[in-house]
């Protein structure tokens, strides 16, 4: 039975392994959403990033549309064009299906920059202009070492072309809700649900309680990453996903044989708790918007 065991886990793990392996090269570390303004390198003052939140928080209110800073150490190995992209489609900066959103990037130790344009600003902030922003306003502050200002007077220039360009007025904010990644998980809960009281109920005879609940968590963890999950809501789905087959194991068949005999059955209300929290939160998450490529790259 032990080589019998050892068989299936060396398979289960080969089968992780080569499922894993196109996620495992990621170039660069992705910031969270934190704000508005995102400094990893400490160039912002407090001050400076209170003053460009509240703006850009007044001219979303006002416009719709979503303008976001990132200020990171490097981009390397990634070219400042690829890893902007990435930092646009998990953001998801600007209104979903309105595409309205906007992000100036600054990588300080490359010198380099670059604004990342949503679909539905390559009209009023095209490829062209947002070169020009970068070349005649940013980078002639950055030369002098005013970042700050350099940041400030394109965010201002940015808004001001965005201003002229027609779109969807905004709709009233009366809460924040999270990103809408975390949307996602709920539509893959009962599919997940499922798997995992599958794959552990065929792994248990062969590995054991413990064994199995955490293969299983594994296994569910690698296919919602396969099938499009954010890396981190993976991880969250795998381990619920280990925990609901230990829970399962443990004291599944006490709970269950009460409830059949109460004629009770398992399930959760639609009017449970959401995670949310009241515009006095101060937080911030993109709203959907899609990204194509769209934009202009510079340096200093």
């Amino acid at each position: 039975m032990s080589a019998v065991r050892a068989s299936v886990i060396a398979l289960l793990l080969c089968f992780v392994m080569a499922a894993a392996a196109p996620f495992v090269h990621a170039d660069v570390a992705m910031p969270a959403l934190s704000g508005r303004v995102v400094d990893q390198t400490g160039t912002l003052s407090s001050d400076a990033i209170a003053r460009l939140d509240q703006k850009l928080k007044a001219f979303e209110d006002r416009k719709g549309s979503q303008i976001a800073v990132l200020i990171v150490p490097t981009t390397q190995p990634e070219a400042i064009e690829q890893y902007s992209i990435r930092v646009a489609e998990a953001w998801k900066i600007g209104r979903k299906k309105v595409d309205d959103g906007a992000i100036l990037l600054v990588a300080k130790n490359d010198r380099k920059l670059r604004i990342e344009v949503g679909y539905g600003l390559e009209g009023a902030l095209p490829d062209v202009t947002a070169k020009r922003i970068i070349d005649e306003i940013i980078t002639p502050k950055f030369k002098t070492g005013d970042f700050a200002g350099g940041i400030e007077a394109g965010v201002d220039r940015m808004m001001s072309v965005i201003d002229g360009e027609p779109l969807p007025k905004p709709e009233p904010q009366h809460e924040w809700s999270g990103p809408e990644s975390f949307d996602q998980i709920s539509g893959w809960a009962i599919p997940l649900l499922f798997g995992s009281f599958v794959v552990n109920g065929i792994l248990k005879a062969a590995l054991g309680r413990a064994a199995a609940s955490g293969v299983t968590g594994i296994v569910v963890g690698i296919v919602a990453l396969v099938f499009g999950l954010a890396w981190y809501l993976a991880l969250v789905a795998g381990f619920a996903a280990f925990l609901f087959a230990l829970f399962i194991d443990l004291f599944g068949g006490p709970m269950m044989t009460s409830g059949r005999r109460g004629g009770g059955v398992w399930s959760g209300g639609s009017g449970g708790s959401s995670w949310s929290g009241g515009s006095s939160s101060g937080g911030f998450s993109g709203g959907g918007g899609s990204f194509g490529g769209g934009g202009a790259s510079g340096s200093w």
